[in-house]
């Protein structure tokens, strides 16, 4: 028996139980009330221990909304082969730009935009998960890129979807959401097979 496998599973699960606390932390408090020593306590390690697996506070909040990425969109890959309608590919993506990732996210931009050091760290990161929502929502939509305007329509929807996501941001705008969604699918929808 290999007494290290314990100790590394008991690692791994520590090291998810920050990221998960670190992208709550953001959602709900914020760059200024997440710190090493909050997601500590959120996560239910001592602080020794977080600070083993992230030496400063933006390793640990950039590693954590990456992290959240990564699996956000496996969830969407994991989604059936087959092309989705625009309507459900246009409410997964809102849901996503919805969710406390997003919002983590939208915090760590901003305290990235007055911290060149951490703009250095987001930028690339927000670079690679945009490439990534595009090529997916593509795949969702069974969308041909080459097509002309197609790329167009699908960058504007998940442009869209980051505006939903910061309105949403202050207060639940999913009322007023709802409609729009349907007739931005619908205009999808109309684009994609124009």
């Amino acid at each position: 028996m290999d007494l290290r496998e314990p100790r590394q599973e008991r690692s791994r699960a520590t090291r998810r139980r920050l990221l998960d606390a670190a992208v709550e932390c953001l959602a709900s408090r914020g760059w200024a009330g997440t710190t090493v020593a909050v997601v500590a306590e959120r996560a239910g390690v001592s602080r020794g221990a977080a600070q083993h697996h992230f030496r400063t506070r933006e390793d640990l909040v950039t590693a954590a909304v990456e992290y959240g990425a990564e699996e956000r969109m496996a969830h969407l890959r994991s989604r059936p082969r087959d092309a989705l309608d625009a309507r459900a590919v246009v409410d997964l993506l809102a849901d996503l730009y919805t969710s406390p990732l997003f919002k983590a996210a939208l915090h760590l931009w901003v305290a990235a935009s007055a911290d060149p050091a951490l703009r250095d760290r987001v930028a690339p990161l927000e670079a690679r998960v945009g490439r990534e929502a595009h090529r997916l929502t593509l795949e969702l939509l069974g969308a041909d890129e080459s097509r002309p305007g197609v790329r167009e329509a699908v960058q504007a929807t998940l442009d869209l979807m980051r505006g939903l996501g910061l309105a949403d941001l202050l207060t639940d705008d999913s009322p007023r959401r709802r409609p729009l969604l349907a007739q931005w699918a619908a205009m999808l929808d109309a684009a994609l097979r124009g």
